[in-house]
């Protein structure tokens, strides 16, 4: 193995570093030097520090003289009032009596509790969204009736309905299951046999999500698991609910809503925002209030209120995952003008000067906007209530009244545009890049002429060596934004390796140019590019979001079951080499569980626990076919998992 964990107890007592710690060098790529691997960032980067706003940058750079190493190992609890204890030496167990061991992956736990818990309630607002919309109470409609029809075989719902009636059925039997105290249904309907016989083995089947979450949240109190060991089955446990019981789910209802994606070209980076146009960005994951707001921008009345403001028009630009989630399945059009970036972009693309409403839903909105929103003068706008940002106007989304909302922001940014349109603003109309976005399993299928096949064969004969799925968020942890994810993207599509996108690293590698036909002549490996050149794709495939890793796991489970074999036996590999919050921890566990060799970095706060490192690192692979490994070379990196999926068509016969 690569730089797996060393850090722990060792035999003299003494605590080990890890051999592949080294200081980080993030410290020499932020100031005015060079805090993200795009030349559009680090460009406002600078006039954000001109200006002398807090910035993320900044923010990280002064973080890192005073974080504390109990935290950085994990082995710090704050849970009750005897509080907070440090795991040493001298204090080897916690005021309650839990050890290192307990401490750490207890606080993982909680962590993939907060992703679990994420993605059940976008899950259900999904469901509620198209329970209305079968109701014809919002302004939607189902696009993609197959996806219906294939949740109501799932469920148990009679296809043979009227689609509307169908689909009330279904959005009501989804709710119904995310709290199921009995096995999940998904699980049991999707989830291979092989699979199955794992989870039951190891006590890590299912229930519904929510009842998961109660569960595992109640196991995390003081005094009720301490042991590492049944905390880990735990976090297994509610890997396996948040893939089948909370995401597939999620994105089929989304696919049936507002279509299933398919491969289009569209733009991306800060080069999307006109100045001259009323530009409104949805920000987030959940892609409801977006729909609604490109649907009225649509509408000629509209455009002219903006004309008559002065504006040439009104403009809906994608930001973080909501865009993605958007972009996936709209065309780039005079409406809808692409993406701007991911999660690290957004103090600084909201500094350009161009922006009129940022319109925020249930995921990454930073605390700090209200700043911005005064400077650079737009409207920071919640549309979730359980967004909380500072200074924000609250135009709460409910199923039934996303036009009223939609309208209410439309109007609000037009007065904007009145206010801001004679104001400095930067010009960064030259951060542009072409993108080939709107990858799906169907998509694949389709443009493999109906049939996995084509793709089995490339495979088998090491055209493509094997897959790799990059699921990950964007950090600063592990060097300047973006670096690690887009040089870990480019070792691997070298190596004949297909890599899959989603999550923000997925905007990282868009505006990196990874996601063009064009990039397999220019980064591809020989073979890999061949079969690009043919299929007329790129090396690397946009599968959207962080919520499609349960699209991925199907798509996996799809070419498992075409070859005969458990997903856990494919030359196929996870990595998140920037994953930074809680979905990143859920989506890991789900890895593991379904029996992928995950790539994680930078380093999680586990090093305190030399048992835990073993656990994930070596010993879960002989339980579930799955580990972590950690690593913040690209390369050593990108060596270790073509190792693991060269290992694996050996074990295949390929």
């Amino acid at each position: 193995m690569f730089g797996f964990f060393k850090k722990g107890n060792g035999g003299d007592g003494k605590k080990q570093e890890p051999s592949f710690c080294v200081e980080s060098d993030l410290a020499a790529g932020v100031g005015l030097k060079m805090p993200s691997v795009h030349e559009s960032v680090n460009f406002m980067y600078q006039k954000v520090k001109e200006a002398g706003l807090s910035n993320v940058a900044d923010r990280f750079e002064a973080m890192e003289k005073v974080r504390c190493k109990f935290c950085k190992e994990g082995v710090s609890c704050q849970l009750c009032s005897m509080g907070p204890c440090r795991i040493t030496p001298q204090t080897p167990r916690g005021v309650c009596g839990i050890d290192a061991h307990g401490i750490v992956m207890r606080n993982l736990l909680i962590k993939a509790n907060m992703g679990l818990a994420a993605y059940t309630y976008h899950c259900r607002e999904a469901a509620l969204t198209l329970l209305e919309t079968a109701r014809g109470n919002t302004v939607y409609e189902i696009k993609d009736p197959s996806k219906i029809d294939a949740l109501a075989q799932i469920l148990g719902v009679d296809t043979s309905l009227p689609l509307d009636t169908k689909a009330e059925k279904v959005a009501q039997r989804v709710l119904e299951t995310l709290s199921e105290n009995k096995t999940s249904t998904f699980v049991e309907a999707l989830a291979p046999e092989s699979r199955k016989e794992v989870f039951k083995k190891l006590g890590i089947t299912p229930k519904g999500p929510m009842n998961e979450l109660v569960d595992s949240v109640a196991r995390s109190m003081t005094n009720i698991d301490g042991d590492y060991i049944t905390l880990a089955l735990a976090a297994l446990r509610n890997g396996v609910a948040s893939a089948f019981g909370s995401l597939v789910p999620l994105e089929m209802i989304q696919d049936a809503l507002y279509g299933t994606p398919s491969p289009h070209e569209c733009t991306v980076d800060f080069g999307v925002l006109d100045p001259d146009y009323v530009n409104i960005l949805p920000n987030g994951h959940e892609p409801f209030v977006g729909m609604a707001l490109i649907k009225l921008a649509k509408d000629e009345k509209f455009q002219q209120m903006a004309k008559e403001a002065g504006a040439k028009g009104i403009r809906i630009v994608g930001s973080i995952e909501t865009g993605q989630e958007i972009m996936a399945r709209v065309e780039c059009d005079d409406v809808f003008a692409g993406l701007t970036s991911n999660w690290i972009s957004i103090e600084y693309f909201l500094s350009t000067g161009a922006v009129d409403a940022f319109v925020m839903d249930m995921n990454c909105s930073l605390a700090n906007l209200k700043e911005y929103a005064d400077k650079y003068t737009f409207k920071l706008i919640a549309v979730s209530n359980i967004i909380g940002v500072p200074g924000s106007i609250r135009l709460g989304y409910e199923p039934g009244n996303e036009a009223k909302v939609a309208e209410e922001i439309i109007k609000l940014a037009i007065e904007n545009f009145k206010e801001r349109r004679n104001k400095q603003k930067a010009d960064v109309s030259k951060f542009k890049q072409k993108a080939l976005v709107g990858f799906s399993a169907e998509a694949i299928v389709n443009a493999l002429g109906g049939s996995l096949d084509p793709l089995l064969e490339v495979i088998k004969s090491g055209d493509i060596k094997g897959i790799a799925a990059l699921v990950n968020c964007t950090s600063l942890g592990n060097g300047p934004q973006d670096s690690m994810t887009v040089n870990l993207a480019k070792e691997l599509i070298k190596r004949d390796i297909l890599v899959i996108g989603a999550g923000c690293g997925n905007a990282g590698m868009q505006k990196a140019g990874l996601e063009t036909v064009e990039a397999a002549e220019k980064y591809a490996g020989p073979k890999l590019a061949g079969v690009c050149k043919a299929l007329g794709i790129p090396p690397v495939l946009s599968f959207g979001t962080c919520t499609d890793t349960g699209r991925i796991i199907m798509t996996a489970v799809a070419i498992a079951n075409a070859l005969g074999v458990d997903p856990s036996q494919l030359p196929a590999v996870v990595t998140a080499p920037e994953y930074m919050e809680q979905k990143a921890v859920i989506d890991g566990f789900s890895a593991v569980a379904m029996g992928f060799y995950t790539h994680v970095s930078p380093v999680p706060p586990v090093t305190g626990s030399d048992k835990v490192v073993k656990l994930l690192t070596e010993e879960v692979e002989g339980l579930t076919g799955g580990k972590i490994a950690v690593g913040d070379d690209p390369v050593e990196a990108a060596n270790a998992m073509e190792e693991h999926i060269m290992k694996k068509r050996e074990l295949l016969g390929i």
